[in-house]
């Protein structure tokens, strides 16, 4: 299976290097009020990677006015839309041409495999970014006729500062599907990142302030949850809150925006269903389900974790899927080969062990994997349930881990009712030919974004949130924008025009 270890010829310290382990407040790059620091460590091997410095309740205050000043009396919302859009294309372009050092930044402090942080994460950091720049001019209201002597319209404003907080799977490119949207419409933001991946924002937020990113317009903050994320999400001068995250974190938040009556955005868990219908290619098929599972070593909310395939093609889908698991290798996400990195920390390698021991309590089928890879770093093998029952544990919850199961059906109606018999309704996937059992599922699959015979794409322009417990609101696309906006009615008293 593999293990810890690496072989790339970058060093730590030449991945590091440009690096300011600090907070970055009103232009400036600076410690924490309170002098403290935090250790983040890396997952393939359990050793500190370096310090950062962590921010706190005053620290939060000084970023959110800082925000607040650059939004009221700075030039950043005043700015035209193609000179905003101009920043934005600088700050891709600098990304891009930093691609190797961010992308090895988010391998070592995340764990993922080089090539998918390369090609995926930040590719898609300078494609969110380019996108949204087109945007920034393109955000306008309209002419409405009255019934009266008056000309009436109205103006798409930005909404004001933006608190985004980011989860520690996709941190880079989580940041972004903020960031973009938000500064391109003219709003200034406070970013906290994940305590257990802080690197990359601060990365992007120094090339932010090289592409021209006004002072205040951007603040990053490094620092936990339960002291940063709350005093953000709770401060009076903040105007909108973007999350992403898990759904209990989600309901915290929700309340306490609710107390300022804030809007919110959440993007929250999910526990996808992937249905797999009896006319497919079943080598195919299992393939793609399994890496709807896989990807990300499992630490995706959109994974599909909940596999449902027909009964006539059970058994060899499951012994196709076994095989998978079984040549799939796991190891330092700087290892050419390596298709699965660690578990980002030991809470989650912890928690994800503790639901596959579950499953195997409650009577599932483990089929293969389910153990630790090496004694050092956080590796979990590929781990696949069959003869999966609806009520169990590993069914029913979101364990964001490398655990697949598997699950038989026998009619179009039993697979929806099955697969929308459960709390969150971020995704799903289908895998059929039939044109009748497709259009079926996809519109009777209560989920913010059906994939049918792929998964896991994420273009720019394609909104993406969920349904039910699984959020509020959608990131990407067009639709995003309203996230960062609002609407405001002019009426102007008009004297002998000469039309209405």
């Amino acid at each position: 299976m593999g293990g810890g270890g690496r072989s790339d010829d970058w060093t730590k310290e030449q991945i590091l290097k440009n690096i300011k382990p600090k907070l970055l407040i009103d232009g400036e790059w600076v410690d924490a009020h309170s002098g403290k620091t935090f250790e983040t460590i890396d997952p393939s091997t359990e050793t500190v990677i370096c310090s950062v410095a962590e921010a706190d309740k005053e620290d939060v205050d000084k970023a959110v006015k800082a925000a607040r000043k650059a939004f009221d009396q700075g030039k950043w919302p005043k700015t035209t839309g193609a000179e905003r859009g101009r920043v934005l294309n600088k700050l891709a372009d600098l990304i891009e041409e930093n691609i190797e050092e961010i992308a090895r930044l988010e391998t070592l402090d995340n764990g993922k495999p080089l090539a998918v942080a390369r090609a995926g994460d930040i590719t898609l950091c300078v494609k969110y970014f380019r996108y949204f720049a087109g945007w920034a001019d393109k955000i306008y209201g309209k002419t409405v006729p009255i019934d009266g002597p008056m000309f009436g319209y109205t103006l798409r404003e930005p909404i004001g500062v933006v608190a985004a907080i980011v989860p520690w799977n996709f941190s880079a490119l989580m940041a972004v599907w903020k960031l973009a949207p938000a500064l391109a419409a003219g709003c200034t933001v406070v970013l906290k990142s994940a305590e257990q991946t802080p690197l990359t924002a601060l990365r992007i937020g120094d090339l932010a302030m090289q592409a021209g990113l006004p002072a205040g317009a951007l603040n990053i903050l490094s620092g936990y949850g339960p002291t940063a994320g709350a005093a953000l999400t709770g401060h009076n001068l903040v105007d909108k809150i973007s999350f992403t995250g898990s759904t209990e974190v989600g309901r915290i938040i929700g309340a306490a925006a609710a107390k300022t009556l804030k809007p919110v955005t959440l993007e929250l868990g999910g526990k996808s269903a992937a249905i797999v219908w009896k006319d497919v290619d079943i080598k195919d098929a299992a393939a793609q389900a399994y890496n709807a599972v896989q990807f990300n070593m499992g630490q995706c909310c959109a994974a599909g974790t909940r596999t449902f395939v027909h009964a006539d093609i059970y058994d060899q889908f499951v012994e196709e899927t076994v095989k998978l698991a079984e040549g799939h290798k796991v190891g330092s996400g700087f290892d050419a080969d390596t298709r699965s990195g660690p578990q980002v920390d030991k809470d989650q390698f912890e928690k994800i062990l503790g639901f596959i021991k579950s499953g195997k309590e409650q009577g599932a089928s483990l089929k293969t994997g389910g153990k630790r890879v090496g004694d050092k770093g956080y590796f979990i093998e590929p781990t696949v349930f069959s003869d999966v029952q609806d009520d169990m544990t590993i069914a029913k919850e979101e364990i964001f881990g490398p655990v697949q199961t598997i699950m038989k059906i026998s009619s179009v109606g039993e697979a929806l009712q099955r697969a929308n018999a459960n709390e969150y309704g971020l995704a799903a996937g289908i895998w059929a030919k039939d044109i009748d059992v497709i259009n079926t599922l996809s519109r009777g699959l209560r989920a913010g974004t059906v994939w049918v015979n792929t998964y896991n794409q994420y273009d720019a322009g394609m909104p993406f949130g969920g349904f039910k417990n699984s959020g509020i609101g959608r990131d990407k696309g067009e639709e995003c924008l309203e996230n960062f906006t609002q609407t405001k009615a002019v009426y102007q008293s008009l004297k002998e025009t000469a039309w209405l």
